[in-house]
């Protein structure tokens, strides 16, 4: 069966029971070594793909977003067709259920998701438990990004000692950790990337690791430029961007809406980022990616790293592998 037509049947679905049975299905599939080693040699980088950022190898600079695997349960299958990296979570201190459903919505002809998860998770303890497992079992380990938040009941001023606790869990399993200040789904959250916040939560979570602030795409050039300055001073890297709370014409459902329409948003934030933090200063582009000029448009905007999540519902799990490739040959044709 091609992706299409799988793609065909899941859509029948609303979209979070078509997210839950697919990961029911990638959860059985991991169990079956022999097939995940048939598809690691099909979707394998080229060798063209590899790169480092923050010394960190890794084999393609194509990654998964946030978002897809919230509770770290699918990493061996997204290993095996090819993402360079992972990103689990959003991942908070204690387990939460999230907005009421339905809060997933795909719009088809516009390329599009809008999602109002509001931090679902099983929590740090389970999440870090999941991890040390992997890590000791997993016969290959892309570079792995930990996103963590707050829960929601936690204010604003407490803020940044919930994100220390939550991280001080998930650290020992993790290559790097992402600050999440930016979800549109969290009352207030957005908050937290102003300049007060955002220092001080820099400055209470500690860390060994390398740790990037990913922020939203609706923020004007004053507090960008707050925040990048801010950033580079006491952060690692950042990510550009999160989903948008603006809409296409017809689209009613609040939350933040992803792909082909964030595009051009994300990618312009990027490079007003890259512009104010130099050309050293480790980003990660996200936000619209479905083709192999999207991933070159995000390295021109100055991307060292991109990731995909709608990209990837609605291309399937061939798409990674094929990305690499593409961008590898046009590469060399350049």
């Amino acid at each position: 069966m091609t992706y299409d037509a799988l793609r065909r049947l899941l859509f029948r679905l609303d979209a979070e029971s078509a997210h839950e049975l697919a990961v029911e299905s990638i959860e059985r599939l991991q169990q079956i070594p022999i097939a995940l080693r048939a598809i690691e040699r099909f979707c394998r980088p080229p060798a063209a793909a590899r790169r480092e950022v923050l010394g960190l190898p890794f084999a393609s600079p194509i990654g998964i977003a946030a978002g897809f695997d919230k509770n770290a349960l699918m990493m061996p299958f997204l290993t095996a067709i090819g993402f360079g990296f992972l990103e689990i979570g959003t991942v908070t201190l204690r387990p939460q259920p999230g907005n009421p459903r339905p809060r997933l919505f795909r719009y088809p002809k516009e390329r599009a998701l809008i999602n109002r998860m509001g931090f679902n998770n099983d929590g740090a303890l389970v999440v870090a438990e999941r991890l040390k497992v992997w890590r000791a079992t997993a016969e290959r380990q892309p570079p792995l990004f930990v996103n963590v938040g707050k829960n929601r009941d936690v204010p604003l001023d407490a803020a940044a000692e919930a994100y220390a606790a939550c991280w001080s869990k998930l650290e020992p399993f993790a290559d790097a950790g992402v600050l999440n200040l930016s979800s549109p789904n969290t009352p207030s959250l957005r908050e937290l990337q102003r300049p007060e916040h955002l220092s001080h939560i820099l400055g209470t979570v500690s860390s060994g690791k390398p740790l990037f602030v990913k922020i939203a795409p609706d923020i004007d050039d004053v507090m960008l430029g707050e925040i990048c300055d801010i950033c580079a001073g006491a952060a690692s890297g950042m990510i550009c961007t999160n989903t948008t709370v603006d809409r296409m014409p017809g689209m009613a459902e609040p939350g933040g809406l992803s792909g082909r329409p964030l595009m051009a948003r994300s990618t312009e934030v990027l490079a007003r980022v890259r512009k104010r933090v130099g050309p050293r200063y480790p980003l990660i582009g996200v936000g619209g990616v479905f083709t192999v000029d999207d991933v070159r448009a995000k390295f021109d905007a100055g991307a060292d790293l991109v990731q995909l999540y709608t990209g990837f519902i609605y291309e399937g799990p061939l798409a990674v592998a094929r990305l690499a490739r593409e961008l590898t040959t046009s590469t060399r044709r350049r």
